[in-house]
């Protein structure tokens, strides 16, 4: 060592032992106790993974197989770590429900192309259904979900758990069962029935995790009218969704107008901007994620909780919390935490615990991807000839993208991206119900006028448009029945000239 390091190694060494000396000699003087931090968010995680790994270790099978129904085909809910209720959760809540059974499912045997590419040898879809099929087939409304949710929408009797749309599906309710014949599906790549990332890929006999094709709203909408072909359905009375619902429902009547009679779109979009792509995409962090193939291994809990409790701040409003929680704190007797001590803090910790092990990650992320991806200007036209897509990952062929159509007459203003997305909707000209909520972050208001605007552009002279004035942010559409209900059972029902 040279004669300057070792003279830089003394002085540091005598400013080490001057701080530790200080240190403690102003502790010696201290009468003041060092408090220590508990940190119970962090255990609670930590004992999680170790409970998980010793299911793994113990059973000498998969967790994936643990999580799986009877007929191993789809992701089942079952959490392992039930939390009680506490303050925070007090409130409307919308219900999301643990399916593991009462669902009926369809089986595709044939060839399934995907958008971007990659093929299917055959699927299934989960669907539940209520009302009475007229024997004209006439009379039927495709009820589309949001990103987590199953088909089951409403209780009935092999499955009597609320529905996630429990007080809008019945008998005088807005979707009215002594008149309509209810359809709700398990989208395609999902986990609750339905063929996705979760499911055994028969080629292979392993599950698809990663390998699974791209999935894109256009390819939801195809493998629910492939069920209504099946079904022998020839026109849907209407196209009916929220959120990721009411894209799928605009898709249907663009891809398939001759098929749809009526569309209601709720809190959606024709076209996914940055803040909510940005949104979905702090959502996808895990590293017991491992590229999707995590179905032998602890699967990606800590990630799957933080995704539900962003997505629990993009789906609600300040507004409804400043009333419901305030700055109010869990146990105002105790002295401040580093883990949850708001009752706003606790409340997001129950709906991440609730929710880290009821759903399969693969299926989040698949889905929400698919909700990034969606944008009414690149829609499939069915009457081109397939395009190979090249260097693509998965093997297959897939539809081509429709060419925008420039320069149309009706458009407000000279723009491409507008002209697109106005030739994209250009089929959608039945009667059409755009629902928005200003508390809406997520999907904001103006997102919903974009709907409007363009399909009036696009020569659609029935489309109606409201605005509703709720606290309750994005969930609105799950909560307030009064205004949503209202709005949704007088399109479906208005004699329209």
């Amino acid at each position: 060592m040279s004669s300057l390091s070792r003279t830089v190694c003394r002085a540091a060494s005598s400013r080490i032992f001057l701080s530790v000396k200080f240190s403690l000699s102003l502790h010696s003087f201290s009468t003041t106790p060092i408090s220590k931090n508990e940190f119970p968010c962090l255990e609670k995680n930590e004992d999680r993974q170790r409970k998980l790994a010793a299911a793994l270790e113990q059973n000498q099978s998969s967790l994936a197989s643990k999580l799986q129904n009877s007929n191993n085909k789809s992701f089942t809910t079952i959490s392992q770590n039930k939390q009680e209720c506490n303050r925070a959760d007090e409130g409307p809540e919308p219900a999301y429900s643990n399916v593991v059974s009462g669902y009926e499912t369809f089986h595709y045997p044939s060839s399934f192309q995907f958008v971007h590419g990659g093929t299917l040898p055959s699927f299934d879809i989960a669907f539940e259904t209520w009302g009475t099929l007229n024997e004209a087939k006439d009379n039927v409304i495709l009820l589309h979900t949001g990103l987590s949710a199953s088909s089951h929408a409403k209780s009935h009797d092999r499955n009597k758990s609320p529905g996630w749309w429990e007080n809008f599906i019945g008998p005088g309710y807005p979707l009215d069962t002594s008149k309509f014949f209810i359809i709700c599906t398990n989208v395609l790549g999902g986990c609750y029935g339905s063929t996705g990332p979760s499911s055994i890929n028969p080629v292979t006999g392993k599950r698809y995790g990663s390998n699974f094709p791209i999935v894109t709203i256009f390819d939801m909408v195809s493998a629910q009218f492939k069920l209504l072909d099946h079904m022998g359905i020839s026109k849907l009375y209407a196209s009916v969704g929220s959120s990721m619902g009411g894209m799928q429902s605009v898709a249907a009547a663009s891809l398939f107008p001759d098929r749809v009679g009526r569309v209601i779109s709720i809190s959606a979009a024709v076209r996914s901007h940055p803040y909510s792509i940005a949104i979905r995409y702090c959502q996808r962090q895990d590293p017991n994620w491992n590229k999707g193939h995590y179905y032998d291994s602890v699967p990606p809990h800590v990630g799957m909780k933080l995704a539900r409790q962003i997505a629990t701040i993009s789906y609600r409003s300040g507004p409804e919390w400043e009333n419901r929680f305030g700055r109010k704190r869990a146990d105002p007797e105790s002295g401040p935490m580093l883990c949850p001590d708001f009752l706003i803090e606790t409340y997001l910790d129950h709906q991440g615990e609730r929710f880290c092990l009821q759903y399969d990650a693969n299926s989040l992320l698949y889905i929400s991807k698919a909700m990034d991806l969606f944008d009414m200007s690149q829609r499939p036209d069915p009457k081109k000839p397939a395009l190979k897509i090249e260097g693509d990952p998965w093997a297959g062929e897939s539809r081509s993208i429709e060419e925008p159509v420039s320069n149309k007459s009706n458009s407000p203003m000279a723009n491409p991206e507008l002209d697109a997305l106005i030739s994209g909707l250009t089929n959608v000209q039945m009667p059409t119900l755009v629902l928005g909520v200003q508390s809406d972050i997520l999907f904001p208001i103006w997102q919903q006028k974009e709907i409007a605007d363009v399909l009036r552009a696009a020569g659609n002279k029935n489309v109606t448009y409201y605005e509703l004035d709720a606290i309750y942010g994005h969930d609105t559409f799950l909560i307030d029945k009064v205004n949503v209900g209202s709005a949704v059972k007088g399109h479906l029902e208005n004699i329209v000239e």
